[in-house]
């Protein structure tokens, strides 16, 4: 049976730029996943399209998915997510399926006893390595460590944000500040990921598209995903243990 990949990270971390790279100088491995696509109660932004990013949907038709087989809905930042295990399963027939997205919802797809019957290869891309974050864990504790990482992801999202719409309005802002704030807590979800890749190269970084090719942490974070999915297991990858983050 086809295999559910799923690539989870802090807001961005690179996970978009980086299926891209994949899709493009990979793309026998891209075209044999498709993407999978929930239900989501925000409303879509710049470039999103109903049916293929997400279908996007009212809170209150979301919220009856709840309790109806075949379904597996969950809260996502305030946002109301959910996934048809129908569409899933039909997707699954015809080639591998790739979710790319938040560490909430990737966790609770690697933890649903629903999902059981499927393989599942679960991915995560985070702004900090083991390393680092047992340093900063050694000189201020989880005070500095969710200091430093929700001030580097703020600034990893001002600046990406401030690409897309070349200037920041109050809305933007506090969007910022709720997914920098989020990020010490996906981090911690990180211990139901078979692998965690350290990638510095945010979706703010020039290195995976300036050039032709990517260059620095992107291309060895692309490199290290295209190993995972030939079966191979790269050294860049990382297994957390579950006191990592405390």
């Amino acid at each position: 049976m086809n295999r559910l990949i799923i690539i989870s990270g802090p807001s961005g971390v690179g996970k978009s730029p980086l299926l891209k790279a994949l899709r493009k100088f990979y793309p026998g491995l891209g075209r044999r996943l498709s993407p999978l696509t929930l239900y989501n109660s925000r409303s879509p932004r710049p470039g999103e399209l109903d049916g293929q990013d997400y279908h996007f949907r009212s809170r209150a038709q979301i919220q009856k998915f709840r309790g109806r087989k075949g379904f597996l809905v969950m809260e996502v930042r305030g946002d109301l997510q959910a996934l048809e295990l129908k569409e899933l399963n039909s997707r699954l027939k015809k080639s591998g399926v790739v979710f790319e997205g938040n560490p909430f919802v990737g966790a609770a797809l690697l933890k649903s006893r629903s999902l059981k019957k499927f393989g599942r290869i679960g991915i995560f891309i985070s702004p900090l390595a083991r390393e680092e974050i047992e340093y900063l864990k050694s000189q201020g504790g989880r005070a500095l460590l969710e200091h430093t990482l929700t001030d580097l992801q703020r600034r990893k999202l001002l600046r990406r944000t401030l690409r897309q719409k070349g200037q920041l309005g109050l809305k933007d802002l506090e969007e910022v500040e709720r997914r920098a704030s989020s990020a010490y807590r996906e981090l911690g979800l990180a211990r139901y990921f078979e692998l965690v890749i350290p990638n510095h190269d945010g979706e703010d970084s020039d290195h995976w598209e300036a050039f032709y090719y990517p260059v620095g942490e992107a291309r060895k974070t692309l490199l290290a995903v295209v190993e995972i999915l030939e079966g191979k297991r790269p050294a860049l990858g990382e297994k957390w243990r579950g006191n990592l983050i405390p």
